[in-house]
């Protein structure tokens, strides 16, 4: 059992059925009253974010949540395959449930997928990955004193805005979390 007492960021929780992740908490203890436990709940199905406040003491179930890794095979018009390379299991999710993330999976590549009651519902993307840029246009410099960018297409087929210096076959990082370019690799 989990109690208030082991809130903290990063934490999953499963609150009424539903997989929660833990974006930001406070613990508010006022006068004679209990202490309270103020929470910032992240729904990792729908990635709707909610507030919640707990009273001291009060228990949550432990969580059915599973961390597998996993290999991205490819994707269809019925989701996106994964494989696991120990028991050749595959799964597929949604687009609903990859989001944004779509842009930065590369098929062969490994990934972890997370998993709440023996289904899976999330990947768990790394902070940065690395795409080799297969198109990108011609640098023109100009009068100009601020950071110049051009639009470039990665492997994937996502446009990213990168400095002029950048050319087809590049290999640049990409923060999966904003979709900007980070460095070249």
């Amino acid at each position: 059992m989990l109690s208030t007492s082991d809130i903290k960021k990063g934490r999953k929780m499963a609150i009424d059925g539903q997989p929660f992740i833990v974006v930001d908490f406070q613990h508010n203890k006022m006068g004679r009253g209990g202490a309270k436990v103020w929470t910032k709940l992240k729904n990792i199905k729908t990635g709707q974010v909610l507030e919640k406040t707990f009273n001291s003491g009060e228990t949550f179930e432990d969580p059915d949540f599973d961390d597998r890794k996993m290999q991205y095979l490819y994707s269809d018009n019925e989701g996106f395959h994964f494989m696991d390379s120990e028991t050749f299991e595959q799964v597929q999710l949604t687009e609903e449930q990859i989001g944004d993330y779509k842009w930065y999976l590369k098929e062969s590549t490994e990934y972890k997928i997370m998993f709440f009651e023996g289904q899976p519902i999330n990947v768990d993307m790394p902070p940065s990955v690395i795409m080799e840029v297969v198109e990108a246009e011609p640098g023109v410099k100009g009068d100009s004193v601020s950071n110049l960018t051009k639009n470039a297409k990665v492997e994937t087929g996502m446009n990213v805005k990168v400095p002029l210096f950048i050319k087809e076959g590049d290999k640049i990082k990409i923060d999966t979390r904003t979709g900007d370019y980070l460095e070249r690799s």
